[in-house]
């Protein structure tokens, strides 16, 4: 019978536990794994079954077009130590700006209105329902959660960028140089990454566990982000697409994005 590298590394570890605590240092560690999947959520945390997000681009636009307004990647890359390079070559990013174009090819055409030819679009993560990043990752690093949220577990990374190929909406970056330098005022209450691993918008995930709203929701003065429950009837986010028209990025290669475009 085949071992993988996982279960021998358990297998070891449990091994050593035995011949140095016995049997009660092996039966800790279990007891610990059972009790970290059987956690409840905290009481004022935010629960939902299926997160998703709504960008208004109608609201988004203006609010760029009239002052350059970069609020809800200022307050995303601050809260989860993102690191500046100062340089394209070596951006991380988790939220940006790119063009209609570039976030939507498949639905530019020659006759596209106006108002959209070339208006800046914001980009995050799609937490896809189909996530292929999480399908091809070797190191189970990047994973999908119940309630649809697609996390890293930066410590699992092995750098090998398996997702970024799977992913097709460039929504990953790659730490090719120390970041922890070139964090400006870290925050102890999310790790920093280190060099040769992958990171991305996780949807705010330890601010929910809060009672938080994503930090790019709670920084947009003009509400042109919407966050909440698509499995909940009385949710703004339900409510906002049942009345209009919204798109989502390259549909068509079934991934199901869960980040829609008011259009």
């Amino acid at each position: 019978m085949g071992v993988n590298r996982r279960d021998f590394l358990k297998i070891t570890g449990l091994g050593t536990l035995a011949g140095v605590g016995g049997k009660a240092a092996a039966d800790l560690v279990f007891k610990g794994q059972a009790e970290a999947q059987e956690a409840k959520p905290r009481e004022e945390a935010l629960v939902g079954k299926r997160w998703a997000m709504v960008v208004d681009t109608k609201k988004c636009m203006e609010k760029i077009k009239k002052d350059g307004c970069k609020d809800c990647s200022i307050a995303c890359h601050a809260v989860h130590n993102v690191p500046d390079f100062g340089n394209p070559k070596d951006e991380i990013k988790w939220i940006w700006q790119d063009t209609f174009e570039h976030i939507c090819p498949n639905q530019h055409h020659p006759f596209t209105s106006e108002n959209l030819e070339g208006a800046p679009f914001l980009a995050l993560c799609n937490h896809c329902d189909n996530p292929p990043c999480v399908r091809v990752c070797p190191t189970k690093a990047t994973f999908q959660r119940e309630d649809g949220i697609v996390l890293m577990d930066f410590h699992r990374c092995i750098g090998c960028r398996f997702c970024m190929a799977g992913c097709p909406y460039g929504s990953r970056s790659f730490n090719w140089r120390d970041p922890r330098p070139f964090v400006q005022n870290a925050r102890e209450d999310f790790p920093t990454r280190m060099r040769g691993v992958v990171e991305k918008c996780n949807f705010c995930a330890e601010r929910l566990a809060e009672g938080k709203p994503p930090a790019c929701v709670e920084a947009c003065t003009v509400k042109a982000l919407i966050f909440g429950d698509l499995e909940d009837p009385e949710s703004e986010v339900r409510k906002v697409l049942h009345e209009h028209y919204s798109i989502r990025r390259k549909p068509e290669l079934g991934t199901m994005p869960q980040i829609y475009y008011l259009v």
